[in-house]
């Protein structure tokens, strides 16, 4: 059984994910359905250059997209039955991820947690 991809929603309907995508340029897009196949097809055993997991918090991981102009990344975690929610999307523009980007992230988890029990 291949893995699945769903989009974070708020509870107000809001894609907060789905919205960053749309707004990639058509070169970061192809990029991020490059790697969204590789994880359909291929689940947690893809690895960097593609994903990569975030230091210290165990269940989040990152998607990896660079383009000529930009760094992005798209955290999201593996959920019961296969399947890979997309939580934040955003461009990096330091070396090192932001830590209130971390806890955008974080704090969907919690959340499409709480609501899908």
């Amino acid at each position: 059984m291949k893995w699945s991809i769903e989009y974070y929603v708020a509870s107000s309907d809001k894609r907060p994910v789905e919205e960053f995508i749309d707004s990639l340029s058509p070169e970061s897009k192809s990029r991020y359905i490059f790697i969204a196949d590789l994880l359909e097809e291929y689940g947690l055993n893809v690895k960097e250059p593609y994903v990569k997991s975030i230091k210290g918090y165990r269940k989040l991981f990152e998607i990896r997209i660079k383009d000529r102009a930009n760094i992005h990344r798209i955290f999201y975690f593996a959920y019961t039955g296969k399947k890979f929610i997309l939580l934040h999307g955003f461009t990096k523009k330091t070396e090192k991820t932001p830590q209130n980007e971390i806890e955008i992230a974080l704090k969907r988890m919690q959340d499409y947690i709480s609501r899908k029990g």
